[in-house]
């Protein structure tokens, strides 16, 4: 007779994914800033997330520009810098002009939901696109109107603006 294998069920458990670690740390960082500096820290963690957005648009040019590409739409996702998974899913218009985003799956929106921290994902969420698009070029204007927490889904529209507008 075999006996029964006794395991620890915590030992059985896999690795957690790094994006959902990366949302957990981000709400325990704004979280913690909230609860020491209140509004004013969470415009400094704001403020935080849209120097890091302009850095990785930056990159994201630079990657564009090392491909023989212009930091254009047509470019702007098959140059981008973080691979898509099944994490993340959107339905994507691409244009000579603008770029069309809906998603219907977020691991961070996701994440920040089952935690309970929309509080602080939010932030994240508002700031990110708009500013790597703007580092990317700073004519690609990011129009962020719906959101996971509000409407179940996030869309996206990117725009190339003309230099005057």
């Amino acid at each position: 007779m075999e006996k029964e294998k006794q395991t620890d069920p915590e030992l059985d458990l896999e690795p957690v994914d790094m994006y959902v670690l990366f949302a957990r740390l981000f709400a325990d960082i704004a979280r913690e800033v909230d609860a020491v500096y209140g509004e004013e820290g969470i415009k400094v963690v704001r403020e935080g997330v849209r120097k890091f957005g302009e850095r990785r648009g930056k990159d994201i040019a630079r990657r564009a520009a090392a491909l023989g590409h212009e930091n254009d739409a047509q470019h702007y996702l098959s140059c981008y810098d973080m691979g898509r998974s099944e994490y993340f899913h959107s339905d994507n218009i691409i244009k000579d002009d603008s770029v069309e985003q809906v998603f219907d799956h977020c691991v961070f929106a996701e994440t920040w939901e089952q935690d309970g921290d929309q509080k602080y994902g939010i932030h994240y969420c508002e700031m990110i696109d708009p500013a790597i698009a703007a580092g990317y070029n700073s004519c690609f204007v990011c129009q962020h109107d719906k959101h996971f927490f509000k409407d179940g889904h996030c869309h996206f529209l990117f725009e190339m603006k003309k230099e005057e507008e």
